[in-house]
């Protein structure tokens, strides 16, 4: 699943039409902003702890919006406030009455906030908004993430690919080297004991052997696909694994002592780093 996503539900309750956003992007860790009217802020503890069991991680930016389309108002004028300030400003010299109420109105205290009794059936409907809306969103995340899934499936290919071409290129390496061993003795025209030079050789044969890390970077790459087959989020655990990969596939590099094997292990990194990419945007 990717991180990033949107989803947005709305219903109406009573005279008021209550509608929830939710957007997500990559982070490490759970992020949640949430803005809501303040007289459901008593939710707002709850309204944090259902995203973050439900979205787990990322930078989520939550909009609860309230809009009042009857009656009933969430602020009240408070009518003598304003008629003192109204008969205040008459002595200020002449003017209209409706100049005077228009300055009157914004000016401290004119009007009142009566805070909602929050009903039970509201809240409920709070929550059922807010569950669809999650729903929304991990549709989204899903989507988007069979997309990440094929890009990076492709990227692991390919570098399951490079790393068959490596296998098949190590025997050659070896005889290179050890060919390239011989012809400096050789030019040096010196005596030299078989034996010794046999056991030198694999001393130093030993030293750019790769067996141990081939055979890691394919177990790491299988274990790869492997977790990125698990429901459950597995960005973290995925970004870990891509780590390990890297390590052997530098450690091929350091030992290479090959042009074309160079090459391979170059192709290698430059498709580990576009997976990485991806995994910073996978949950």
């Amino acid at each position: 699943m990717s991180m990033t996503g949107f989803g947005k539900k709305e219903a109406q309750y009573e005279d008021k039409h209550i509608s929830i956003e939710v957007r997500s992007l990559n982070s490490k860790n759970a992020d949640v902003n949430l803005r809501s009217p303040s007289y459901l802020r008593e939710l707002d503890p709850d309204i944090r702890k259902q995203l973050t069991s439900k979205m787990y991680r990322g930078k989520i930016d939550v909009n609860v919006h309230v809009e009042f389309n009857g009656d009933k108002a969430p602020s009240k004028i408070n009518l003598g406030v304003v008629k003192g300030y109204m008969k205040q400003l008459e002595s200020f010299g002449e003017s209209s009455e409706s100049e005077r109420m228009s300055l009157a109105l914004r000016l401290p205290d004119t009007l009142s906030s009566e805070k909602d009794i929050l009903e039970e059936n509201e809240k409920k409907l709070v929550f059922k908004i807010l569950h669809e809306a999650i729903s929304d969103i991990e549709s989204f995340r899903k989507n988007e993430g069979v997309e990440l899934g094929k890009d990076i499936s492709l990227r692991l290919e390919l570098i399951e690919s490079h790393l068959q071409s490596a296998i098949k290129l190590d025997p050659e390496r070896n005889e290179k080297i050890e060919e390239k061993l011989r012809l400096a003795l050789e030019d040096l025209n010196q005596e030299i004991d078989k034996n010794r030079f046999e056991q030198e050789l694999i001393f130093y044969l030993e030293k750019f052997d790769i067996t141990e890390e081939k055979v890691r970077l394919k177990n790491h790459l299988r274990y790869f696909k492997e977790v990125m087959g698990n429901d459950s989020p597995n960005g973290k655990k995925l970004g870990f694994i891509a780590q390990e990969i890297g390590r052997e596939v530098n450690t091929i590099g350091s030992k290479a002592n090959h042009a074309e094997l160079q090459k391979l292990v170059v192709q290698m990194k430059d498709e580990l780093e576009k997976i990485k990419e991806q995994l910073l945007n996978v949950l």
